[in-house]
């Protein structure tokens, strides 16, 4: 990362957030409620520009969450870094939005659950030593007792909607209370941090043609692929 202020935005949850990062300092915010994100993303992106007295102008790079979360909010945040780094050809990174969770929840050994519906979760877990990270479970889909079968190491701490959604099967698992999204600091604050974190980035060379990591089709592709019996027409998936 360059001594420019980069931006980071994260929508794959109900709780969308943004966050600036300038020299040492960053500067976020949060809102709740997925019907939200896409009236309040901009306005999101120009408090936090106000906050930390900038203009888009000055912003030298953008970090977005890459998912696995829901689908509409993905979109609605990839289409936001899109269009600002448009104009100027900026660059754009992808970090996970799940090791973003991870990361903001403070803890060495956390695993971070999204509600995907249908009784599973978008699941993974990581372990934090200093400035490095490993992915012990990468993300996937799981139920949590299957989730719970690949972790070799019962976690620290379980985070996310899925984790609240199914907090009896957590508590069981881990014996402590799962933690929730609105609990954790901004996200988007910890994609900025991890952009130095080795291996926790992939940088996006054509904008125009990348898509986030969705975690699975969205429930219209389902049912029309259902329906008609073959893949939808560039799907991305």
């Amino acid at each position: 990362m360059r001594n420019d202020p980069w931006l980071a935005i994260d929508t794959a949850t109900d709780v969308a957030s943004v966050a600036v990062r300038v020299r040492e300092q960053t500067f976020a915010r949060s809102i709740r409620g997925a019907r939200q994100h896409a009236a309040q993303i901009v306005l999101l992106v120009q408090e936090v520009l106000g906050l930390a007295q900038l203009s888009l102008t000055q912003i030298g790079g953008v970090i977005v969450g890459d998912g696995p979360g829901g689908f509409t909010g993905l979109r609605i945040g990839w289409a936001a870094a899109k269009g600002l780094i448009q104009e100027r050809q900026l660059p754009l990174i992808a970090i996970p939005s799940l090791l973003g969770a991870a990361h903001a929840a403070g803890v060495k050994n956390v695993a971070v659950c999204y509600d995907a519906l249908r009784g599973q979760v978008f699941g993974a877990i990581y372990a934090f030593d200093g400035d490095e990270v490993k992915t012990l479970v990468a993300p996937d889909l799981f139920t949590i007792p299957t989730l719970a079968v690949r972790a070799r190491t019962r976690p620290d701490l379980v985070v996310g909607d899925g984790a609240e959604r199914y907090s009896e099967t957590v508590v069981a698992w881990t014996g402590r209370a799962p933690v929730g999204i609105a609990a954790l600091p901004p996200i988007a604050g910890s994609l900025l941090a991890l952009f130095s974190f080795d291996g926790a980035r992939r940088a996006i060379e054509d904008p125009r043609a990348v898509e986030p990591v969705y975690g699975r089709p969205a429930e219209a592709q389902v049912k029309w692929e259902a329906r008609y019996g073959r893949p939808l027409p560039n799907s991305s998936r």
